[in-house]
């Protein structure tokens, strides 16, 4: 078996918790003092990377679980909305070099997370008004009810 591991420092650990069995629709597979992982067998990795300022350090722009219809946007959405989290949807949005579907959702500690479908590939490599604007990353900076309005800078 192959499995690449993300491992995040949270602040509030029962609130991240329930924020990732809300996100990915399951619960921990361990759960310790201080410590859970979720260890999902349905879910590889992609790693992005987006090329920044020279001389910077290395950053987390944003975080995304990859589907493979518009219809499983659509569900992942539905559950989000149930399960009481903010979202923002996008549909037929060209960025990072595709056409996307997405529905963008924030964590407890705002790390903005994307459930996207790649529908083609796209000649550009558009970014987003927080992106132009100077932030440091898609969607950063905001509230979970406030996304940027222009936000595509996904996978």
């Amino acid at each position: 078996m192959f499995r690449v591991q993300l491992a995040l420092t949270v602040a509030d650990l029962e609130g991240s918790i329930a924020f990732y069995s809300k996100l990915f629709g399951a619960e921990p597979a361990k759960r310790r003092p201080g410590y859970a992982n979720f260890a999902l067998t349905e879910l590889p990795i992609k790693l992005v990377l987006i090329e920044g300022e020279p001389g910077r350090e290395t950053r987390l722009d944003h975080l995304g679980v990859e589907v493979g219809s518009t219809d499983e946007v659509t569900a992942a959405t539905a559950r989000l909305k149930e399960a009481g989290l903010a979202t923002f949807e996008e549909n037929d949005t060209s960025c990072c070099y595709a056409l996307q579907d997405k529905v963008w959702v924030h964590g407890p500690g705002n790390e903005p997370w994307e459930v996207y479908v790649v529908k083609s590939d796209a000649d550009r490599m558009d970014k987003s008004a927080a992106l132009d604007s100077g932030a440091d990353a898609c969607c950063t900076g905001r509230s979970a009810a406030e996304p940027a309005a222009g936000c595509t800078c996904g996978s």
